[in-house]
């Protein structure tokens, strides 16, 4: 492509993200990608702002299909390199080193990172920008599995975010929380903190979050009618933002597919009508709903009307019932 050749020549980083993609499908030689590499590399250290780390991220990604994402790091760490006599710019590049790390599962190293920026944060007295670095330690730090350390550092960012009077942060930051002991088993304080984000005046991202958390505990407790209900609420709220929406459909149904794989075809029965009855304006998703109960009576045996009601979904939800259709292979199908 002309245009991609052409903005890599004068350096033009947002053109060159523009057409990225389109010129990397007509490569087809890998001496040819690690040349563009090398190329895209030399730029990355000349862009300026996000386009830096825009650029960088696809850099890496492509070093992580080639089995090679410490190649992809390396940028990152030349960026902040780059950087380190300013540090409003070294702290950016700080964080986004981290973030990597995060992104391309190396929670370790992404504390290690994240621990030199809030010591930067600490000295300027950024208290914003310590609570948010907090935060993502403690994630990083569940993600290792230490989800002792993980509460003590979410409870450090929630009080920073609540003495700044910063709303939003620290209701995300009590989600986090509720999860985090979840997992740990302890599910009444989980609730406690879902209660409290439930009951403030709350956006749709939020409450959608609090929802699946909340969704979570009534299934640790094989409540799954009321793990239905928050679910259901929490799709019927995401509608009002496409992105939203697509996770949390994903969500909805990876644990309804939990649900089948576990052979809970009475409890699926028995509880789906909540998504049914939530969606009985769209007839789309009341359909698609509607042929997953049929589904779970056709696996136990019983008269059901899937055949009727799958005839009625929308090619592009049939897929994942299709999937729920075939039989288990067992030991003797092996």
């Amino acid at each position: 492509m002309k245009e991609f050749e052409k903005a890599l020549e004068r350096k033009d980083c947002e053109v060159v993200l523009e057409y990225l993609d389109d010129y990397l499908e007509g490569i087809e030689k890998e001496d040819e990608l690690r040349e563009l590499l090398k190329k895209l590399e030399n730029l990355v250290l000349e862009c300026e702002g996000e386009s830096a780390y825009e650029l960088a991220h696809e850099i890496a990604h492509i070093y992580a299909h080639l089995d090679e994402i410490e190649k992809g790091i390396e940028l990152y760490k030349k960026l902040a390199e780059n950087y380190k006599s300013d540090e409003e710019k070294y702290s950016e590049a700080l964080y986004y080193l981290a973030d990597a790390y995060e992104h391309f599962g190396m929670p370790d190293k992404a504390i290690e990172v994240y621990e030199q920026l809030l010591e930067l944060e600490r000295g300027r007295r950024d208290k914003k920008e310590e609570a948010l670095t907090l935060a993502h330690i403690a994630i990083n730090y569940e993600e290792l599995g230490d989800l002792d350390k993980a509460i003590e550092l979410m409870d450090r960012a929630r009080e920073l975010f609540e003495e700044l009077g910063d709303e939003r942060n620290y209701l995300i930051s009590l989600i986090d929380l509720a999860h985090f002991y979840y997992e740990k088993g302890e599910d009444e304080k989980a609730e406690e903190f879902i209660r409290e984000v439930l009951k403030s005046p709350r956006d749709k991202e939020i409450e959608v979050n609090a929802r699946l958390v909340e969704a979570e505990i009534y299934s640790s407790r094989d409540d799954y009618k009321s793990a239905f209900k928050s679910l259901s609420k929490a799709l019927l709220k995401a509608q009002e933002d496409e992105e939203l929406f697509e996770y949390t459909f994903e969500t909805v149904t990876d644990f309804i597919k939990s649900l089948f794989d576990e052979g809970l075809y009475k409890e699926l029965k028995d509880t789906l009508d909540v998504f049914v009855n939530a969606f009985e304006e769209d007839e789309e998703y009341k359909a698609f709903f509607e042929a997953l109960r049929e589904l779970a009576k056709f696996k136990l045996g019983e008269e059901n009307k899937f055949e009727e009601v799958y005839n009625r979904v929308p090619e592009e939800l049939r897929e994942f019932i299709d999937e729920l259709k075939k039989p288990k292979l067992g030991l003797l199908s092996l």
